[in-house]
């Protein structure tokens, strides 16, 4: 691929580990995806779905760290689908990584035909839109990958339910003041939810907070100590160095 001609840059993730084609313009690949893959507790010979993947940042980070892992990646722009075909391949993952361009609304009739039927997942992780639609960006990319409707998290929650075997697990990651949110969409299906605030340093609120759950578990929600991104003094922390550049997994999923 032509990075140049199409518009398309060429980065390293986790300390080079992964090499990501992406868009110049528009959504980028963050620390969001790398901290969704460290909350990701897969095991070699399972299966793992990722939806609305993107470029595929998030579930070719654990299929890096994984052996054996089997991984779907669901995305609903097929731009973004021809180039995390293309990550697969410059990874070498592509015997293990397959790509779908498919709406993460459709009904499960489209999931099913493409191979992806209820209850075949050993794990689900997603980081939806969360961005309420009141400016959005004149970036299709941007508009695709931020902007939510106000029953989006909910409605993509149902769909991991769905794809997931009983006690598989599902891995999250939201805006912090949405915890409510999380926590309710949640609720029908989900149970043993652990809770990882995720704060830009020691003195700062959340910015993010990684979920993970168990389908069909009714053990209660546990609310882990924060997870810092850098110090007082804006210095990396080594916690999130070891997570962002060596593929460290996060607490909940230890």
């Amino acid at each position: 691929m032509d990075t140049e001609q199409e518009d398309v840059s060429e980065d390293a993730v986790l300390g080079g580990r992964l090499v990501l084609c992406q868009p110049r313009k528009g959504h980028r690949v963050g620390h969001d995806a790398i901290l969704l893959a460290a909350g990701c507790s897969a095991a070699p010979r399972q299966r793992l779905i990722e939806l609305g993947a993107g470029v595929g940042a998030a579930g070719l980070a654990v299929a890096r760290r994984v052996a054996d892992l089997a991984v779907t990646l669901v995305e609903i722009d097929p731009a973004l689908v021809a180039l995390a075909r293309e990550n697969a391949e410059r990874n070498g993952l592509a015997e293990r990584v397959r790509v779908v361009c498919l709406d993460v609304a459709a009904p499960p009739a489209a999931f099913a035909a493409a191979g992806l039927a209820p209850g075949g997942a050993d794990h689900v992780l997603m980081n939806p839109p969360f961005n309420a639609a009141h400016h959005p960006s004149p970036d299709r990319g941007r508009r695709l990958a931020h902007m939510a409707a106000h029953d989006t998290l909910a409605r993509w929650v149902d769909v991991a339910a769905r794809l997931l075997r009983p006690a598989g697990a599902f891995t999250l990651i939201w805006r912090a003041d949405g915890l409510d949110a999380v926590l309710a969409a949640l609720s029908s299906d989900f149970g043993a939810a652990t809770l990882l605030p995720i704060h830009p340093k020691p003195d700062a609120p959340a910015i993010r907070v990684v979920a993970r759950a168990v389908k069909a578990s009714r053990a209660p929600p546990a609310l882990l100590p924060g997870f810092f991104l850098a110090d007082e003094q804006g210095t990396p922390t080594r916690e999130a160095e070891a997570v962002l550049r060596e593929g460290a997994l996060l607490a909940l999923a230890a």
